[in-house]
Protein backbone atom coordinates (compact mmCIF):
# COMPACT_ATOMS: atom_id res chain seq x y z
CA UNK A 1 0.00 0.00 0.00
CA UNK A 2 1.78 3.12 -0.90
CA UNK A 3 2.17 5.58 2.55
CA UNK A 4 3.78 8.57 3.13
CA UNK A 5 4.71 9.49 6.64
CA UNK A 6 3.95 13.70 7.30
CA UNK A 7 6.22 15.86 8.92
CA UNK A 8 4.36 15.21 12.33
CA UNK A 9 4.68 11.31 12.05
CA UNK A 10 1.60 10.69 10.76
CA UNK A 11 1.07 7.63 7.77
CA UNK A 12 -0.90 8.68 4.73
CA UNK A 13 -2.26 6.69 1.74
CA UNK A 14 -2.50 7.61 -1.45
CA UNK A 15 -3.00 5.67 -5.26
CA UNK A 16 -0.66 6.17 -7.84
CA UNK A 17 -2.24 4.86 -11.25
CA UNK A 18 -1.13 5.21 -15.18
CA UNK A 19 1.93 7.38 -16.56
CA UNK A 20 2.58 10.63 -18.25
CA UNK A 21 1.47 14.34 -17.37
CA UNK A 22 0.90 14.44 -13.64
CA UNK A 23 -3.01 14.73 -12.54
CA UNK A 24 -3.42 14.86 -8.45
CA UNK A 25 -7.45 14.96 -6.69
CA UNK A 26 -7.87 16.07 -3.70
CA UNK A 27 -11.51 14.19 -2.43
CA UNK A 28 -14.32 16.08 -0.99
CA UNK A 29 -15.71 15.08 2.47
CA UNK A 30 -16.11 12.79 4.12
CA UNK A 31 -14.55 10.76 1.27
CA UNK A 32 -11.18 9.27 0.55
CA UNK A 33 -9.27 8.63 -2.77
CA UNK A 34 -12.00 6.21 -3.91
CA UNK A 35 -14.26 8.85 -4.72
CA UNK A 36 -12.12 9.51 -7.64
CA UNK A 37 -11.97 6.30 -8.98
CA UNK A 38 -13.95 7.08 -12.52
CA UNK A 39 -11.71 9.69 -12.77
CA UNK A 40 -8.55 8.16 -12.53
CA UNK A 41 -8.93 5.09 -13.98
CA UNK A 42 -10.23 7.12 -17.53
CA UNK A 43 -7.83 9.36 -17.25
CA UNK A 44 -4.98 6.83 -16.72
CA UNK A 45 -6.06 5.41 -19.96
CA UNK A 46 -5.88 8.60 -21.66
CA UNK A 47 -1.98 8.79 -20.81
CA UNK A 48 -1.71 10.51 -17.73
CA UNK A 49 -0.21 9.44 -14.21
CA UNK A 50 -3.43 9.88 -11.65
CA UNK A 51 -2.47 10.49 -7.83
CA UNK A 52 -5.26 10.92 -4.97
CA UNK A 53 -4.39 10.77 -1.62
CA UNK A 54 -6.39 10.22 1.36
CA UNK A 55 -7.05 13.32 3.83
CA UNK A 56 -5.73 12.82 7.38
CA UNK A 57 -8.41 11.18 8.96
CA UNK A 58 -10.37 9.89 6.12
CA UNK A 59 -9.97 6.51 3.90
CA UNK A 60 -6.62 4.48 4.98
CA UNK A 61 -4.75 7.18 5.98
CA UNK A 62 -4.09 7.57 9.83
CA UNK A 63 -6.77 8.92 12.32
CA UNK A 64 -4.56 11.99 14.12
CA UNK A 65 -5.53 14.00 16.77
CA UNK A 66 -4.30 16.84 15.53
CA UNK A 67 -4.13 18.53 12.35
CA UNK A 68 -7.58 18.92 11.44
CA UNK A 69 -7.52 21.96 9.52
CA UNK A 70 -6.80 23.45 6.23
CA UNK A 71 -3.11 24.81 6.56
CA UNK A 72 -1.95 21.42 7.15
CA UNK A 73 -4.41 19.21 4.61
CA UNK A 74 -2.38 21.92 2.11
CA UNK A 75 1.22 21.03 4.30
CA UNK A 76 0.45 17.54 3.74
CA UNK A 77 -0.33 17.80 0.12
CA UNK A 78 3.13 19.56 -0.22
CA UNK A 79 4.88 16.79 1.42
CA UNK A 80 3.37 14.24 -1.03
CA UNK A 81 4.20 16.26 -3.61
CA UNK A 82 7.77 16.91 -2.65
CA UNK A 83 7.97 12.84 -1.64
CA UNK A 84 7.19 11.65 -4.89
CA UNK A 85 8.54 15.09 -6.74
CA UNK A 86 5.81 15.78 -8.70
CA UNK A 87 6.28 18.78 -11.26
CA UNK A 88 4.08 20.66 -13.94
CA UNK A 89 0.71 19.18 -12.06
CA UNK A 90 -2.71 19.50 -12.86
CA UNK A 91 -4.79 19.91 -9.02
CA UNK A 92 -8.16 18.97 -9.30
CA UNK A 93 -10.13 19.43 -6.34
CA UNK A 94 -13.71 18.57 -5.42
CA UNK A 95 -15.22 20.39 -2.78
CA UNK A 96 -13.35 20.01 0.33
CA UNK A 97 -10.39 18.97 -1.62
CA UNK A 98 -11.32 22.31 -3.64
CA UNK A 99 -10.31 24.33 -0.28
CA UNK A 100 -7.35 21.86 -0.02
CA UNK A 101 -6.09 23.26 -3.80
CA UNK A 102 -6.51 26.44 -3.36
CA UNK A 103 -4.72 26.36 0.22
CA UNK A 104 -2.43 24.81 -1.17
CA UNK A 105 -1.51 27.42 -3.71
CA UNK A 106 -2.30 29.83 -1.32
CA UNK A 107 0.46 28.76 0.83
CA UNK A 108 3.11 27.13 -1.79
CA UNK A 109 2.82 28.63 -4.44
CA UNK A 110 2.30 27.47 -8.25
CA UNK A 111 6.09 26.22 -8.24
CA UNK A 112 5.31 22.90 -8.86
CA UNK A 113 1.62 23.83 -10.74
CA UNK A 114 0.62 24.08 -14.48
CA UNK A 115 -3.50 24.33 -13.99
CA UNK A 116 -5.95 23.52 -11.51
CA UNK A 117 -9.68 23.01 -11.37
CA UNK A 118 -12.28 23.62 -8.81
CA UNK A 119 -14.96 21.26 -8.78
CA UNK A 120 -18.09 21.93 -6.32
CA UNK A 121 -15.42 23.64 -4.08
CA UNK A 122 -16.47 25.33 -1.38
CA UNK A 123 -14.29 29.04 -1.74
CA UNK A 124 -14.64 31.54 -1.46
CA UNK A 125 -15.99 31.01 2.39
CA UNK A 126 -19.17 28.82 3.21
CA UNK A 127 -20.09 30.58 6.59
CA UNK A 128 -22.54 33.16 6.26
CA UNK A 129 -21.05 36.30 8.50
CA UNK A 130 -21.40 39.92 8.03
CA UNK A 131 -18.56 40.20 5.10
CA UNK A 132 -20.37 36.94 3.57
CA UNK A 133 -23.90 37.71 4.14
CA UNK A 134 -25.16 35.19 1.17
CA UNK A 135 -23.42 32.35 3.31
CA UNK A 136 -24.96 29.17 5.10
CA UNK A 137 -26.03 29.87 8.58
CA UNK A 138 -23.95 28.87 11.56
CA UNK A 139 -26.57 26.78 12.66
CA UNK A 140 -26.36 24.28 9.61
CA UNK A 141 -22.85 23.25 10.19
CA UNK A 142 -24.01 22.75 14.18
CA UNK A 143 -26.37 20.56 12.62
CA UNK A 144 -24.15 18.45 10.58
CA UNK A 145 -21.39 17.68 13.62
CA UNK A 146 -25.00 16.95 16.25
CA UNK A 147 -25.74 14.57 13.90
CA UNK A 148 -22.62 13.20 13.42
CA UNK A 149 -22.34 12.56 17.23
CA UNK A 150 -25.73 11.53 17.52
CA UNK A 151 -25.34 8.85 14.72
CA UNK A 152 -22.62 8.97 11.65
CA UNK A 153 -24.02 6.25 10.34
CA UNK A 154 -27.62 7.21 9.79
CA UNK A 155 -26.37 10.45 8.96
CA UNK A 156 -24.02 9.68 6.22
CA UNK A 157 -26.87 7.67 4.69
CA UNK A 158 -29.19 10.79 4.60
CA UNK A 159 -26.43 12.89 3.54
CA UNK A 160 -26.06 10.79 0.18
CA UNK A 161 -29.40 11.59 -0.87
CA UNK A 162 -28.85 15.12 -1.35
CA UNK A 163 -25.39 14.77 -2.24
CA UNK A 164 -26.22 13.18 -5.38
CA UNK A 165 -29.73 14.86 -5.66
CA UNK A 166 -31.33 11.40 -5.66
CA UNK A 167 -34.72 13.75 -4.06
CA UNK A 168 -35.28 15.52 -6.97
CA UNK A 169 -38.59 13.80 -9.71
CA UNK A 170 -36.45 12.86 -12.56
CA UNK A 171 -33.06 11.32 -10.20
CA UNK A 172 -31.66 8.65 -11.25
CA UNK A 173 -29.50 7.74 -8.36
CA UNK A 174 -28.73 3.75 -7.74
CA UNK A 175 -28.96 2.21 -4.47
CA UNK A 176 -25.73 1.15 -5.07
CA UNK A 177 -24.11 4.24 -5.37
CA UNK A 178 -25.64 5.29 -2.33
CA UNK A 179 -24.50 2.97 -0.91
CA UNK A 180 -20.77 3.39 -1.83
CA UNK A 181 -21.00 6.68 -0.21
CA UNK A 182 -21.79 5.29 2.82
CA UNK A 183 -19.06 2.88 2.95
CA UNK A 184 -16.45 5.34 1.78
CA UNK A 185 -17.57 7.69 4.50
CA UNK A 186 -17.74 5.10 7.33
CA UNK A 187 -13.94 4.80 7.14
CA UNK A 188 -13.12 8.68 8.25
CA UNK A 189 -12.31 8.96 11.73
CA UNK A 190 -15.24 10.49 13.77
CA UNK A 191 -12.83 12.86 15.06
CA UNK A 192 -11.63 14.23 12.10
CA UNK A 193 -14.65 14.14 10.04
CA UNK A 194 -16.27 16.41 12.78
CA UNK A 195 -13.29 18.88 13.08
CA UNK A 196 -12.73 19.14 9.24
CA UNK A 197 -16.44 20.65 9.26
CA UNK A 198 -15.13 23.67 10.55
CA UNK A 199 -12.42 23.51 8.57
CA UNK A 200 -14.51 23.23 5.40
CA UNK A 201 -17.07 25.80 6.30
CA UNK A 202 -15.42 28.58 8.10
CA UNK A 203 -11.92 28.87 6.28
CA UNK A 204 -12.09 31.54 4.12
CA UNK A 205 -9.75 31.18 0.97
CA UNK A 206 -10.67 34.55 -0.69
CA UNK A 207 -7.12 35.51 -0.61
CA UNK A 208 -5.82 32.48 -1.61
CA UNK A 209 -7.78 32.08 -4.63
CA UNK A 210 -6.61 36.09 -5.56
CA UNK A 211 -2.92 34.04 -5.85
CA UNK A 212 -3.56 31.83 -8.89
CA UNK A 213 -1.74 32.44 -11.17
CA UNK A 214 -2.51 29.37 -13.60
CA UNK A 215 -5.36 28.42 -15.69
CA UNK A 216 -8.13 27.15 -14.13
CA UNK A 217 -11.23 26.08 -14.53
CA UNK A 218 -14.16 26.14 -12.27
CA UNK A 219 -16.98 23.72 -12.38
CA UNK A 220 -20.08 22.85 -10.21
CA UNK A 221 -23.27 21.72 -10.79
CA UNK A 222 -26.07 24.40 -10.71
CA UNK A 223 -28.27 22.36 -8.23
CA UNK A 224 -26.07 21.74 -5.91
CA UNK A 225 -27.96 21.17 -2.84
CA UNK A 226 -24.23 20.67 -0.71
CA UNK A 227 -22.41 24.12 -1.52
CA UNK A 228 -24.55 26.25 -3.35
CA UNK A 229 -22.94 27.32 -6.58
CA UNK A 230 -24.56 31.23 -5.90
CA UNK A 231 -21.91 31.55 -3.40
CA UNK A 232 -19.09 29.36 -4.42
CA UNK A 233 -18.22 28.82 -7.50
CA UNK A 234 -19.98 32.16 -9.16
CA UNK A 235 -17.68 34.11 -6.54
CA UNK A 236 -14.49 32.14 -7.21
CA UNK A 237 -14.55 33.00 -11.05
CA UNK A 238 -14.77 36.57 -10.51
CA UNK A 239 -11.23 35.83 -7.93
CA UNK A 240 -9.34 34.06 -9.63
CA UNK A 241 -7.93 35.99 -12.46
CA UNK A 242 -8.81 34.16 -16.12
CA UNK A 243 -10.80 31.53 -14.71
CA UNK A 244 -12.94 29.51 -17.06
CA UNK A 245 -16.08 28.42 -15.35
CA UNK A 246 -18.33 25.64 -16.60
CA UNK A 247 -22.00 25.50 -15.03
CA UNK A 248 -23.72 22.12 -15.32
CA UNK A 249 -28.06 22.90 -15.21
CA UNK A 250 -29.40 20.61 -13.11
CA UNK A 251 -26.20 18.41 -11.99
CA UNK A 252 -25.81 17.78 -8.18
CA UNK A 253 -22.95 17.89 -6.28
CA UNK A 254 -21.71 14.56 -6.49
CA UNK A 255 -21.60 14.93 -9.97
CA UNK A 256 -18.56 12.51 -10.84
CA UNK A 257 -20.26 9.52 -10.26
CA UNK A 258 -23.70 10.73 -11.51
CA UNK A 259 -22.37 12.14 -14.56
CA UNK A 260 -18.88 10.93 -14.79
CA UNK A 261 -18.31 10.29 -18.58
CA UNK A 262 -19.62 14.20 -19.29
CA UNK A 263 -17.47 15.34 -16.31
CA UNK A 264 -14.38 13.11 -17.59
CA UNK A 265 -14.30 14.50 -21.00
CA UNK A 266 -14.53 18.35 -20.12
CA UNK A 267 -11.54 17.39 -17.81
CA UNK A 268 -9.35 15.81 -20.49
CA UNK A 269 -10.19 18.75 -22.90
CA UNK A 270 -9.26 21.33 -20.30
CA UNK A 271 -6.01 19.07 -19.95
CA UNK A 272 -5.41 19.01 -23.63
CA UNK A 273 -6.06 22.99 -24.09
Amino acid sequence: MPMFTTSDGHMMHYKDWGQGPVVTFSHGWPLSSDAWNGQMQFLAEQGYRCIAHDRRGHGKSAQTGTGNDMDSYADDLEQLFAALDLQDITMVGHSTGGGEVARYIGRHGTGRVEKAVLLGAVPPVMVQSEANPEGLPLSVFDGLRHDILKNRSQFYKDFAIPFFSANRPDANVSQSLLDEFWLISMQAGLKNAYECIKAFSETDFTDDLKKFDVPTLIVHGEDDQIVPIADSAHKSAKLVQGAQSLFYPGLPHGLTATHADRFNADLLAFLRS
